[in-house]
C-alpha cells in the first residue's frame, strides 16, 4: 500500500515537472513589453431605447469604461453639444472623449519617458465596474463597436445580450485582454 501511494506521488510529481518545463519556454502573458502611447479623440454620440442619458451623465459613464478598458489616467469624456441643459435627458446624449491608449512598439518606436506595458485582462458586467447597472447595456454594446477597436485588445470574449425597451432579459458580460501600462522607473 506504501509503494503504491510513493508511485501515485512520483507519478504526479514526474507530470507537474514535466508541465513547468514545458511552461518555461513560452513567455509569460504579463511579462513587460515596451509600449507607445497612441492619442484618439471621438465624438461618441448615445442611441438607444432603454436608457436615456443626460449629456453629463453619458460623459461621467463613458469616462468610467474608458478607465476599466485601459486608457491612461487622464483620460477625458466631457458633454458635447447637447440640445437640453446639464443634467437633462436628452435623446441624442453626445460626449466627447479624449483619450490615451497604449500599443505594444513593435517598429523601434521610443517613447519618453519609456513605457512597459503588459497584457491585463478585463471584466464589463453587471456592477463591475460598480457604476454599471442593466440599463447600460446598449451603452456598453456601442461602446463596444465604435470605442473598444481603439485599444489594443485580444481574445475578446462577446456574450451581451441586450433588450431593447426592458431590462430583463439583458445580460452584460464583455470580456477581453487590453495591453496596458504606466511609466518605466529609470
Amino acid at each position: 500500500m506504501t509503494w503504491l501511494r510513493v508511485l501515485k506521488a512520483g507519478c504526479a510529481l514526474a507530470i507537474c515537472g514535466f508541465g513547468l518545463t514545458a511552461l518555461a519556454g513560452e513567455p509569460s502573458a504579463t511579462e513587460p513589453e515596451r509600449g507607445v502611447w497612441q492619442k484618439h479623440e471621438y465624438s461618441f454620440q448615445f442611441l438607444g431605447f432603454t436608457t436615456t442619458y443626460s449629456c453629463d451623465g453619458l460623459a461621467s459613464k463613458l469616462k468610467v469604461l474608458l478607465i476599466a478598458a485601459g486608457a491612461r489616467a487622464d483620460a477625458k469624456s466631457t458633454s458635447g453639444g447637447c440640445v437640453r441643459g446639464y443634467g437633462s435627458p436628452d435623446q441624442f446624449a453626445r460626449a466627447n472623449l479624449k483619450f490615451y491608449t497604449l500599443a505594444p512598439s513593435g517598429n523601434g518606436e521610443v517613447a519618453d519617458p519609456p513605457i512597459n506595458g503588459a497584457w491585463h485582462s478585463v471584466a464589463i458586467a453587471d456592477r463591475s465596474p460598480r457604476e454599471i447597472a442593466p440599463g447600460d447595456c446598449e451603452l456598453i454594446e456601442q461602446f463596444r463597436d465604435k470605442v473598444l477597436p481603439m485599444f489594443t485588445t485580444r481574445n475578446i470574449d462577446n456574450r451581451m445580450t441586450c433588450v431593447p425597451n426592458q431590462l430583463s432579459g439583458s445580460v452584460i458580460n464583455l470580456k477581453f485582454e487590453v495591453f496596458a501600462g504606466s511609466a518605466v522607473k529609470k
